[in-house]
């Protein structure tokens, strides 16, 4: 079963998004910071990470820099409840699969993760960021 890991601060967010999830055939993995989910040695064996932009500690836009300065290819998908240009500009850059803006739709995180997974397996996916292009 294809692993996607979320990092999420608030728990009932987090306990929702592992029952979607779980409910359209995902295993999950979540974790409440940046800092728990790299302690957890999950790195890259997941398919995908939905990851908080903002977290307590470690921003979700930092840990995203981390990830890929260490060498990861985890596609990620960005959320927040708190959108801006300037928030959105940096996620973009900073390479994602899609960015989302709380509440979403169901469709619209496991079509995302569902690029994710195909990107990991060599398959021309659209992406957002590093160099790569979607339509909104």
């Amino acid at each position: 079963m294809d692993l996607v890991v979320i990092v999420e601060d608030d728990a009932a967010m987090r306990r929702s998004l592992d029952r979607l999830l779980r409910a359209h055939g995902f295993a999950t993995s979540g974790f409440a910071s940046a800092e728990g989910f790299l302690q957890s040695g999950l790195g890259d064996s997941a398919i995908g990470l939905v990851l908080d932009l903002h977290l307590p500690g470690m921003s979700g836009i930092e840990l995203r820099r981390k990830l890929l300065a260490a060498g990861s290819k985890v596609p990620v998908v960005f959320m927040t409840a708190f959108d801006d240009d300037a928030t959105r500009a940096e996620a973009i850059a900073a390479g994602c699969v899609d960015y989302l803006k709380k509440p979403f739709e169901t469709s619209r995180l496991t079509d995302a993760l569902e690029r994710g997974r195909q990107s990991r397996i060599g398959s021309a996916v659209p992406l957002i960021g590093n160099g790569t292009e979607t339509s909104h």
